[in-house]
């Protein structure tokens, strides 16, 4: 950590040094600018400014003012103007009027002071709203405070109706038909295996997130990881003073009963925010499968398996947040946060497999029974920073971090071998394995940014992270009733991984353009160590991550945008680690320390019509890509999964997002991607491997704003079949629908909704491809009916809307092994 700590302390130095000179330079005005402060002198940030002609009242341009309270906005047609700021919890503010002539284009707006509302606002309940899906110019947003499939539901299951995004059978996120996506808590990264950001995000409630922002192509400032995008969650801040919160309680039942609880509570007096969320989630879930495949033998004859498993999965979860954040001054504010979850479940698997010689032929049989108990801790701790080093919007944000995550696993496998008749083939099998795992993470940063003049902004930064995984792996064989320890399944594999990067970013506006041109590097040092066996992997590796994007505005209604840049993906934690975890003799699952990282170069055209309808065209090209197979052994006749890299991917995706408002009380959301992903591999199983498929996703949101307080919601969405790899995936479907009522001056909310209605959702697998002859298929519990009561309590005053902390959340491509 120390080593960290001085890093920072240096580049901040070098950053400070940089600041003095940029200071020195002048800043030239173009067209109309302004700053707003409130009537302690205080910043506004984020409110409304209008640009409004004289004499007609004619509101011209509009804008939000940033951090630092300053606003730009630009005119065409020369006239007499004046400005007007809006903030919710404030008065109104309207500046003296002005000309703009050819001869006098630059003005700046003497500062405009906003003063809290004259009307008391403590009996009253504001509540904004906003469409479900906002698309913006580097993004889309789906706003999830607003909606009603939100509450009741977890983060995963919000995540999954989000434009863009499925989930496969194993909770792996795709975006636009790719994989390889990095998520964000709060514009934090997390290093999360898909497994483990799976536990999390079944962990939070969904009534703690704000929105979740769906960003295809990121710049330079983002961390390269993710090569098909960012998704980014945001989860509610409090901005409003005096003392409230929200209290949630639901039941659910498909096959089984589940329930929640979330409570959170806020605090906010003055300089100082104070704020906590916890969540509790009990919960059931049937999930049934069914394997069937060919396996042959190094002479090339075939043994055919049918696996029939079932194996409800009962979980509890909870996950807590605690934070506050101090104004030092108006321009500084610190912070820190605390989160975490604790959950642990257990898994009761029943398994039957038939062997034959052929298909359909039955000679013998096994049947195994586990019990897999599980573990999850997390504990994480963010303290950061923000400095406002002047009016103008230059400012230096520092975040250091820390987690730990410890995870267990304790698992009985019990194996029966069978005749076809009935009578015992060998003796039973009797397998214990625990495999227990500690990763630690520390991570800082410091961003800088700088207006160099209201057109130009310097944004640079660097970060350091520091990740340690301990794996261990320790497994018993039953002998003449006594378990002995088994050193072939026995094994300690510890993974370490640094990474220094740094970014500068500059955007440049234009007329009506604005460029952004952005170059990030990181260097990458990683060993991986199976004690045991004394194989010790080290990479060093360092890239550099350009970034370029253009948006252009026709005109009011029309823009027009190209962005392009490169990424990485690098293996997750548990990918690299080659234990071995059984679900019975024929079937397991194990890593490959020698999975290098994937890269990708991605292009995407896109053009927005009235800041509404957006149609983008985008090509990413990926080398090296890591993909899941289930490869067998000849020998053993099992088969097993791993992952491997294919020489490439190429992907061409067209979405096209579109609202469409039907009547003052029904309103529709079309999400719809169309794509064709190509794999590529010269040496995949000793052949050439070329596969590709059309395929394409829609998403269909309807809202229905009813009587009054009353809302309703229907989700439709559908996929069709498409290649993952070696694997094509069959077609699915789904349908699902909510209902809501608030009441009690909309403090009270009570929600009925139904998941996949139809009980359609299910998955076909099938690999056929040189020795592969695999045919899956898996059908979880989906269908559930959900009753949830939310209420909203304490003052709801709203005195100070522009403070935003900076704080949240956790670390790690970790691993649960489930």
């Amino acid at each position: 950590m120390k080593s960290i700590l001085l890093k920072i302390f240096s580049v901040l130095l070098l950053i400070n040094i940089t600041t003095l000179s940029f200071a020195q330079s002048d800043k030239p005005i173009t067209g109309v600018t302004g700053t707003l402060t409130d009537n302690a002198g205080k910043p506004m940030d984020y409110a409304t400014v209008s640009l409004i002609r004289l004499p007609d009242s004619t509101i011209v341009k509009g804008t939000l003012s940033n951090e630092a309270g300053r606003y730009n906005l630009k005119t065409i047609v020369p006239g007499n103007y004046l400005v007007k700021a809006t903030s919710v919890g404030y008065d109104q503010a309207i500046s003296q009027s002005f000309i703009l002539s050819e001869s006098h284009a630059d003005f700046t707006v003497p500062v405009i002071v906003m003063h809290n509302a004259s009307n008391s606002l403590s009996t009253v309940l504001i509540t904004a709203s906003k469409p479900l899906i906002e698309q913006k110019p580097d993004m889309t947003v789906l706003n999830v405070a607003n909606s009603v499939l939100a509450t009741g539901n977890t983060a995963l299951e919000i995540l999954a109706r989000a434009p863009g995004v499925t989930l496969d059978q194993d909770d792996n996120i795709s975006l636009r038909g790719k994989k390889g996506v990095t998520v964000m808590i709060n514009d934090k990264l997390t290093y999360l295996s898909p497994a483990q950001l799976a536990t999390l995000l079944k962990a939070t409630d969904g009534t703690t997130i704000q929105s979740i922002e769906i960003i295809t192509n990121p710049s330079a400032k983002y961390d390269a990881s993710g090569s098909s995008g960012i998704i980014n969650i945001k989860l509610k801040k409090n901005k409003q003073s005096g003392t409230n919160g929200s209290f949630t309680t639901g039941v659910g039942y498909g096959n089984s009963w589940k329930d929640n609880q979330t409570l959170t509570l806020n605090h906010k007096d003055g300089d100082l925010n104070v704020y906590g969320s916890f969540s509790h989630y009990d919960s059931k879930y049937d999930h049934n499968l069914v394997i069937n495949r060919a396996v042959a033998d190094s002479l090339g004859e075939k043994t055919y398996f049918n696996q029939l498993s079932s194996s409800p999965s009962t979980n509890h979860d909870n996950s807590y947040r605690v934070g506050a954040d101090y104004d030092i001054t108006s321009n500084n504010t610190a912070g820190f946060t605390m989160n975490g979850y604790f959950d642990n479940g257990h898994d009761d698997v029943a398994s039957l497999t038939n062997i034959g010689s052929s298909p359909g032929e039955i000679d013998s049989y096994l049947n195994t029974l586990s019990r897999i108990n599980n573990t999850y801790n997390n504990f994480a701790l963010n303290l950061n920073d923000k400095l406002k080093l002047d009016t103008l919007g230059q400012s230096l944000a520092v975040d250091i971090d820390y987690s730990r995550f410890n995870n267990g696993q304790n698992a009985q496998h019990d194996t029966h071998y069978y005749e076809l008749d009935g009578s015992g083939m060998s003796p039973p099998g009797f397998l214990r394995q625990q495999s227990p795992s500690v990763i630690t993470i520390h991570t800082a940063k410091a961003d800088y940014a700088l207006p160099i003049n209201n057109d130009l902004k310097l944004e640079t930064g660097v970060k350091f992270s520091d990740v340690k995984t301990d794996n261990n792996l320790a497994a018993q064989q039953q002998m003449n009733g006594v378990y002995v320890n088994d050193s072939t399944l026995t094994n300690n594999f510890i993974y370490t991984e640094k990474i220094d990067a740094g970014y500068v970013n500059l955007s440049q506006t234009f007329k009506n353009t604005k460029v952004e041109v952005g170059l990030r590097g990181e260097y990458t040092s990683s060993t991986g160590d199976l004690i045991n066996d004394n194989d010790v992997v080290k990479r060093n590796y360092f890239d550099l991550f350009p970034s370029l994007f253009v948006n252009h505005t026709v005109n009011d209604k029309n823009e027009v945008g190209f962005s392009y840049s490169r990424r990485i993906d690098r293996p997750d934690y548990d990918a690299l680690n080659p234990f071995v975890y059984y679900l019975d003799q024929y079937t397991y699952s194990k890593g490959n320390p020698f999975l290098n990282p994937q890269y990708t170069n991605s292009f995407e055209l896109s053009y927005t019509y009235n800041r509404i309808i957006n149609v983008s065209f985008n090509y990413s090209h990926t080398s090296d890509l890591m993909t899941t197979v289930l490869l067998t052994d000849p020998v053993s006749e099992a088969t097993y999964q791993t992952k491997i890299n294919l020489q490439s991917e190429n992907a061409y995706t067209l979405n096209v997002n579109a609202p469409f408002t039907i009547s003052n009380w029904w309103s529709v959301n079309a999400d719809v991607n169309g794509f064709y992903i190509e794999f590529k591999s010269d040496t995949l199983l000793g052949a050439n491997y070329n596969k590709g498929k059309i395929a394409y996703q829609a998403k269909l949101m309807q809202t229905f704003q009813l009587a009054k307080g009353y809302k309703a919601e229907l989700l439709s969405s559908y996929s069709s079949s498409l290649y993952d790899g070696i694997f094509l995936i069959s077609s699915r479907y789904l349908s699902d629908a909510g209902i809501s009522h608030s009441f009690a001056e909309s403090r009270a909310n009570i929600k009925l909704s139904m998941s996949d209605i139809f009980n359609t959702l299910k998955d076909h697998i099938v690999s056929d491809y040189q020795t592969n002859d695999i045919d899956v298929r898996q059908k979880l519990e989906t269908r559930v009916t959900r009753l949830t009561f939310t209420y909203n309590f304490g003052n709801s005053k709203i005195k100070d809307l522009h403070h935003t902390s900076g704080a949240d959340d956790l670390s790690g491509r970790v691993k649960g092994n489930n």
